[in-house]
């Protein structure tokens, strides 16, 4: 903006005319500052000076550094000339004339509002109100508008206006405060709520100075969430701006300066205040963001009360233009497309707690690292490892076992969401670093749920802490933050004061005395719960057994599995054919999977040999199914024999894998001819009461139905003579009561649990049934009508020969067909074998003697729990062969094949 200027006062004074975007600032009541037009950067300014009048002086604090000096007050009426003048003008439009231009630069003019000199003049308007004074020294006849300030000032005295009202003005002097004795304290007292506010000063675009109204606080606040480039003091007293710094501290003045506004102060850091700015017009805070004048800042996006994923929105929507200070920016992610970026995968295995092992839909296998979170570690491994050679990270490190534990009870087998966040470079070693490969770093979620958050706000990982300029990190990082808050607070796991846990688990493997020692237990216990651990080859395992707190190594019975390649003194053993695929069928079944082992013997080495069942299915008869493996003649004595034969002849007959070159040859057939036990049957009449989800069901005896009647009969008429009194019954669990019943019946029952007065769990003991009750409804047991004169009636059993699917639609349809064809009806009952909690039995209908389970088995509801006891095999195998003729027929579980042996997790069944 270019202008001629005159400083002859005889002459014509030429208009000049700025066009002010939004933006203008009052110095006080008689000086201004206007700006032009903005190209190509922020406008300079201008002062203009208001000719003939002068206004009185705003309060200015005393100079830094100079003990000498001190704060001077407002003059009287000074402040409220100044908000006259900003309230008409902030924003406007305006024009004016300069009359004198001083030899220091001071220009002195008039103002007025609008496009020309037609529009209100500023300085009558402030003499008119009484806010100023006119100069009449040196007053020229011929100069009219000092004629008419002089006229507009007697106006003003004799209306008694403004300062020439009585009193002398000492109410309007601001009693302003510079400094907060206590600024946390401050803030905390606001409870967060807004305030009102003017901005006075913007030092850069995301600090301000602001006026706190009505107590006239005068206090420097930073945005929550954001930094803006700043302008850099040299040694020499002059100020560098970053690239941007101006243009932010422009955006945010032509915005906010002598704007009224509301400031939420949310937090204060270091004696900093942080806080919100919001205008009418909007948020300051994502506007900068959201135009590429500000990046994210971590540490206060915390406090911030406004929404974080607004910033990271706004932050990331100027990444995506690459516009002002992300103009060089390249996303993480660019250089990967889209079906690398955001894919489903299948969790194979959790390696320490950070990382998983996935299987994607291309049968590849890739490992990705949890984004901007680190595991459970210990500070002084290294020294640990040097002192002790069995260092075990997963066992040794405080909550790594916890950690990798929540992973895998969740993740294994599973399918997942997994968002690619970034790609960690791979690095060389340093003196204190270790050398890391490349890392895919993504975001991974299960059903929404973000796994990453949920180990974090457990207390088992901690949240990596980046640069300010580093964005290799998760897509939820504040998400991150909070969840490791919330932890830290709670003192969850890591951040517990308690002892943290110990794990000692003893390494058995390899060591042959101790394994001596120990598998006598083991063959005794039957079948034991394990958790693979690792997996050396198709039969040759690495387990660890939770109840006795012990590692093992553990070899499949019964088959001869294509061995790998091994490191032997001699040199390097070749692997054998379709070892490498056993290995791997091994490994998608059961690693890190909870399986079920039955140890046989041990071998020379100390390793132990057995058969391990993972859901219903034999690990040694699915790699031979699956022609990865050969029966081994030490299978004979077994009980799985006879299926490991059945499926190696399909297989060879099929000649698929190990059998692809497979000539048949012919053999005598020797038929074994064994005695076995007979089944012995006992069938006796009962009533079915109460069918549970597990499909476990409670049945009274029909024999002890008459005594049950009568004791209920006469405990209703004792209750009916002497009422209890409600309310005065205290449960406890184990005790025996009397319940209210929905249909206003009292019944026997058992306390299960008591949550509360309103919520007690009861057992209703001859009828099977469970209900959450009041303790209004529950009354003391009359010792008459205790389990002493007459046991509990209802008697908990299980089917025998039959498996429950796992899925929870094709459990619940099971449930809903056994209810609907026995609850309530009286029906005929053997117990075949005992359970660990209650008798294995199979159950006739009353009129047909039909099989329930295996109408069950038949209708393809359920699959058949192969029993190894010779006296039953005659009826498991008439159960195996209903099963198997419901699988030809695809009914229910089965209409989609053998689901347990092609792992399709797909169809809603576990392995």
């Amino acid at each position: 903006l270019t202008a001629h200027l005159f400083v002859n006062n005889t002459s014509p004074k030429p208009t000049l005319r700025f066009i002010l975007f939004s933006f203008i600032q009052v110095l006080s009541g008689c000086a201004i500052i206007v700006r032009g037009q903005p190209r190509g950067g922020p406008p300079p300014e201008r002062q203009i000076n208001l000719s003939n009048m002068r206004a009185g002086a705003i309060a200015r604090r005393a100079a830094q550094g100079q003990p000498d000096t001190k704060d001077t007050p407002d003059e009287p009426w000074a402040f409220q000339a100044r908000e006259f003048l900003r309230k008409k003008l902030i924003g406007k439009e305006v024009c004016f004339t300069v009359e004198i231009r001083t030899s220091l630069g001071r220009e002195y003019g008039m103002v007025y509002l609008g496009k020309d000199t037609t529009g209100e003049n500023i300085a009558e308007s402030l003499v008119n109100e009484g806010l100023a004074t006119v100069r009449r020294e040196g007053i020229r006849g011929n100069n009219p508008d000092q004629a008419r300030l002089c006229e507009l000032e007697d106006q003003a005295k004799s209306s008694k206006k403004g300062m020439w009202s009585e009193g002398g003005g000492t109410h309007t002097i601001r009693d302003l405060k510079y400094t907060i004795e206590n600024p946390r304290n401050f803030v905390d007292s606001l409870h967060q709520k807004p305030i009102n506010a003017i901005i006075e000063h913007v030092r850069d675009g995301s600090v301000v100075r602001a006026l706190l109204l009505p107590d006239y606080y005068l206090v420097t606040v930073m945005l929550s969430g954001v930094k803006c480039p700043t302008f850099k003091r040299e040694a020499d007293g002059t100020e560098t701006p970053e690239p941007f710094a101006a243009e932010a501290k422009f955006f945010t003045e032509s915005r906010l300066l002598q704007r009224d506004v509301q400031i939420i102060l949310e937090s204060c850091h270091n004696q900093v205040i942080l806080g919100t700015i919001l205008h009418p017009n909007g948020n300051i805070t994502e506007l900068l963001l959201k135009e590429g004048f500000a990046r994210c800042v971590d540490w206060s996006m915390a406090v911030y009360t406004q929404g974080a994923e607004k910033l990271r929105a706004a932050e990331r929507s100027a990444k995506e233009r690459k516009v002002r200070i992300w103009k060089d920016y390249v996303a993480p992610t660019a250089n990967l497309d889209q079906k690398d970026r955001q894919f489903v995968a299948k969790v194979m295995q959790v390696v320490n707690a950070d990382a998983l092992v996935v299987k994607l839909n291309s049968g590849e296998y890739k490992t990705i690292h949890l984004s901007s979170i680190r595991a459970p570690r210990n500070e002084g491994e290294e020294k640990n490892k040097d002192k002790d050679k069995r260092f075990r990270p997963l066992y040794d490190i405080p909550y790594m076992f916890e950690a990798r534990e929540f992973l895998r009870k969740k993740l294994i087998g599973k399918k997942v969401s997994a968002t690619v966040d970034y790609i960690r470079a791979a690095t060389g070693p340093g003196e204190s670093t270790p050398a890391f490969a490349e890392r895919t770093c993504a975001t991974v979620t299960i059903g929404g749920i973000n796994i990453a958050e949920a180990l974090v706000s457990k207390g088992l990982a901690t949240v990596i802490r980046y640069r300010q300029d580093d964005d290799q990190r998760s897509s939820h990082y504040d998400e991150l933050l909070a969840a490791e808050a919330r932890a830290i607070k709670n003192g969850k796991g890591l951040h517990s004061k308690k002892e943290v846990p110990i794990h000692r688990v003893a390494d058995i493997s390899g060591e042959t005395q101790k394994a001596k020692q120990f598998l006598p237990f083991l063959q005794r216990a039957g079948r034991s719960e394990a958790v693979v651990e690792y997996v050396f080859s198709g039969s040759r395992l690495k387990l660890y057994m939770p109840k006795e707190t012990c590692l093992i190594t553990f070899l499949l019975a019964g088959i001869e599995c294509p061995r790998s390649s091994r490191n032997l003194p001699g040199g390097v053993q070749v692997a054998e054919p379709f070892s490498d695929e056993a290995m791997l069928f091994t490994k998608e079944l059961v690693l890190q999977r909870e399986v079920e082992v039955e140890v046989e013997s041990m071998d020379k080495a100390g390793n132990f040999i057995g058969w391990l069942h993972i859901e219903g299915v034999n690990l040694s008869v699915a790699l031979v199914e699956n022609a990865l493996s050969k029966v081994h003649f030490t299978a004979e004595r077994s009980p799985y024999y006879k299926a490991l034969v059945s499926v190696e002849e399909a297989c060879r007959q099929r000649k698929e894998k190990i059998w692809a070159n497979y000539e048949e040859k012919p053999v005598e057939e020797v038929v074994h001819v064994s005695e076995e036990k007979e089944r012995v049957t006992n069938y006796r009449p009962v009533y079915v009461t109460e069918i549970a989800d597990t499909l476990h069901f409670y049945a009274q005896d029909v024999e002890t139905g008459a005594q049950l009647e009568s004791l209920m009969e006469a405990m209703r008429a004792e209750i009916a003579t002497h009422p209890p009194v409600e309310g005065s019954y205290s449960a406890r669990r184990g005790d025996y009561c009397l319940a209210k019943f929905a249909d206003g019946e009292w019944y026997r029952a058992r306390v299960e649990k008591v949550e509360s007065q309103a919520k007690v769990h009861v057992f209703y003991i001859d009828y099977g049934n469970r209900e959450v009750v009041s303790t209004s409804r529950l009354a003391v047991m009359p010792p008459a009508f205790s389990t002493r004169t007459l046991p509990a009636q209802a008697t908990e059993y299980t089917f025998a020969f039959i498996q429950v699917p796992q899925d929870e639609d094709a459990r619940a349809d099971v449930v809903d067909c056994v209810v609907r064809d026995i609850q309530n009806s009286q029906c005929l009952l053997n117990v075949e074998y005992a359970g660990a909690t209650c008798p294995h039995v199979t159950i006739q209908f009353g009129d047909t003697k039909d099989d329930v389970g295996l109408g069950l088995v038949k209708e393809g509801l359920v699959m058949v729990d192969v029993r190894k006891e010779k006296h039953l095999q005659k009826i498991v195998t008439e159960y195996l062969n209903s099963q198997e003729s419901a699988k030809s027929a695809r009914l229910n579980i089965w209409r989609y094949g053998d689901f347990r042996a092609d792992d399709a997790d797909e169809f809603g069944y576990r392995r």
